[in-house]
């Protein structure tokens, strides 16, 4: 994986790494960011791989499969050993959007083509799976990356959509992704409102 300097992100809720505040981490696991990189320091993680870092949390940790991954990650991430947004198979990104809306409404916007023209024209992409008004899987610019988008219905006129964009070659096209999909669903908001 490429080497990136450690880099730290301040909030108000202290460090941030993964995504994950200092805060959560010690109310999720106990331990704080700081703690938790000088115990994966002393075991010798920066020499190891992801699922053996996996590994220690987990077996001498007893840390659950989510929180697993999220302190893994921010370790990995501290340490320059991954970049923000990157997975085994590349980059992924993702964006999400509550509006006032039904769900179904939603869905339709996003498989009919000619509405999904006047949110996100120009867009070369193809369904490939579906599960009426719930899920979609699309590939997207007849390339790699694979977008995944699910509808969560929130009452009879209130639903939130969530677009994972996977497979992403590069953290720059990842970091334009992530912008590309946050201002198209503010669009797709501002077309059905």
């Amino acid at each position: 994986m490429a080497r990136v300097a450690e880099k730290t992100v301040k909030s108000s809720k202290g460090e941030v790494y993964a995504g994950t505040s200092d805060a959560a981490a010690e109310r999720a696991t106990g331990r704080t960011w700081k703690t938790w990189f000088s115990l994966l320091d002393r075991a010798g993680a920066k020499r190891m791989t992801h699922p053996q870092i996996v590994s220690i949390v987990s077996e001498k940790y007893r840390v659950g499969p989510w929180w697993q991954q999220m302190i893994v990650v921010g370790y990995e991430q501290a340490r320059g050993m991954r970049k923000v947004h990157e997975r085994p198979g590349g980059f992924q990104i993702g964006a999400t959007r509550t509006m006032a809306v039904a769900a179904a409404r939603v869905y339709t916007a996003w498989t009919d083509s000619r509405q999904r023209s006047r949110w996100l024209p120009r867009a070369k992409m193809v369904i490939t799976k579906a599960t009426p008004r719930r899920t979609l899987r699309v590939q997207w610019a007849g390339g790699p990356s694979r977008i995944d988008v699910t509808f969560t219905s929130k009452g009879r006129s209130k639903s939130t959509v969530v677009v994972t964009h996977a497979n992403l070659s590069t953290a720059v096209q990842a970091e334009r992704m992530k912008k590309y999909w946050g201002e198209a669903l503010r669009r797709l908001e501002g077309y059905l409102e």
